[in-house]
This record gives structure tokens, sequence and C-alpha cells, in this order.
């Protein structure tokens, strides 16, 4: 990996360059702005092409010169006359396609080799899935069910599980990865405004998967310092909020289970005949 990084450097300098720069959420917008251009202007140009042929051949009368070199199963065109084209289609396809590739895996190797080191100021989480909810861990001790962090600053997460397979996910912040009982994986992401963002599991673990989610706020910088300074004692805040944690996990399965029983065939029953009422 090293050497494919040094060997883009070039394309990568801090002015600009090929491959983009900035946060997780900025880059992948950015590749998706790319792939999103380039498809719909591939897709104009086949769309359009094929409509041309579909009325110039309509009638089955267009006439066709000598060297005309129509395709065929199981042959490589010759390179003359109509095969020509053929030929040089496929050429510049694989390209084009070849081309994305290497620069969206350059890309993407980037955004890993600018996560922040180990002498970068970043904020530490540990983050627990367990069925259903999360729990968040601070340096200090402190545990909530809701993941607070500070705004324009790099955040590392290191995510594993209580129980079965989870995956935790931002959607807005660009943020996935495995949650494995045993083991922990890392990720991080640096988020540019503030604001209340939703983390959901992407791992179906049960009953209750759909109902697993927590709030990600975002916070001024200043705020969050303030905030974090005065979760420092751990005696009463750790399990204040490790009760808040336990009872986020058993409300999502309270939920859980209270739309299950609404979807009864006696709870049904009851609503319509009106048999809940004595």
């Amino acid at each position: 990996m090293p050497g494919l990084l040094d060997a883009l450097a070039p394309l990568h300098g801090k002015g600009g360059g090929i491959v983009p720069r900035g946060t997780r959420t900025a880059v992948f917008q950015q590749i998706f702005d790319v792939f999103l251009v380039l498809g719909t202007l591939v897709g104009v140009v086949v769309v359009s092409y094929m409509l041309y042929n579909a009325v110039k051949y309509r009638d089955g009368e267009g006439e066709r010169s000598d060297e005309f070199d129509p395709p065929k199963l199981g042959e490589l065109p010759s390179g003359s006359g109509g095969g020509r084209k053929l030929f040089l289609s496929f050429g510049l396809s694989t390209v084009i396609v070849v081309s994305l590739v290497a620069w969206t895996y350059g890309t993407l190797l980037y955004v890993e080799a600018d996560s922040p080191g180990e002498d970068e100021a970043a904020v530490e989480v540990e983050v627990t899935g367990f069925r259903f909810g999360w729990q968040f861990e601070y340096p200090n001790g402190h545990t909530a069910s809701k993941l607070r962090v500070p705004a324009d600053q790099s955040v590392r997460l290191h995510v594993t599980s209580d129980d079965v397979f989870h995956t935790f996910g931002v959607p807005e912040l660009r943020v996935k990865t495995d949650a494995i009982p045993g083991r922990y994986t890392d990720t991080w992401f640096r988020a540019n405004e503030t604001g209340t963002y939703e983390a959901r599991c992407f791992e179906l673990c049960g009953a209750g998967h759909s109902y697993m989610t927590a709030e990600v706020v975002v916070m001024p910088p200043d705020e969050y310092r303030e905030w974090y300074e005065s979760t420092g004692n751990e005696t009463t805040d750790a399990g204040e909020t490790n009760a808040s944690a336990s009872n986020d996990g058993t409300a999502n399965a309270s939920a859980y289970d209270t739309a299950t029983n609404a979807r009864s065939p006696a709870a049904r029953t009851a609503a319509v005949t009106g048999g809940g009422a004595a």
C-alpha cells in the first residue's frame, strides 16, 4: 500500500490535484459526483446512439458498403470497416473504466492514510453494540447512550460488540464499520457542521434490529469541552449513564415488542371487534 500511495502522491498535492481532499463526507461526495456526471454523460451518449441507429435502420433497407465488417460471434473484429468502430468502443470503454477504478481506489487509500495519527489530538471513543442499543465510553470513564463530539476535530472510534455481529454507521457522516464480539475495529470521521445525526445498526442482529439507533450530537468545540469536563466524576455519572444506556436498549426492545403485539392476529381482532373494551 505505501508504494501505491507514493506513486499517487503527485496527483494529491495540497493545493488540489486529481484525488480530492477533505473530510470523509467531502471525499465520498466528490467520488459520487464524479461517477454521477460521467454515468449521466455515458448514458446520454449510449441512448442517443441507440436511438440514432434505431431510426436509421428501422426499415431494414440501410445500404452497406463492400467494406462493412459485421461482428461475428466468437471472433475478434479485424479492425477494418464497421468492426473498427466496435473495437475502438470496447478499447476506449476499458481505458475509462480502469482509470476510474484506479482513481477511486487511490482516493479511498488516501481517506485512510489521512486518518488522525497518534500525535494528533483526536477524540477517542469506545463504541459497544448490544441488542438493541449502543454505549459510548470516553477516556475519562464516562459512558452514555448518546455520542457527543466536537465539530472540526477528528474523532477516532473503537467499535466492538457485547453479543452478536452489529454494524455501526452514521450515513450523513459517511461512517460505517463492523462491531464484532471479542475484537475492535477502528474508524474515524471529522464533522464540520454542528447538529444531531442518527447512528444505526446496519447488520441484521435480531428482532429489534430496526430500533437499534443512537443520537450523534456534534457540538461547538467550547461547548463540548465544557460538557466533557463536567463528566469527570465517574462514581456518579458513569452509573447514571450506564443505566441510561441499558434503559435505551430496553426501550428499543420494548418498542419492538409493542409493535409486534400490535400486529398480532389477536390484537387486530380485538381492535376490529372492540373486544378490548369490557
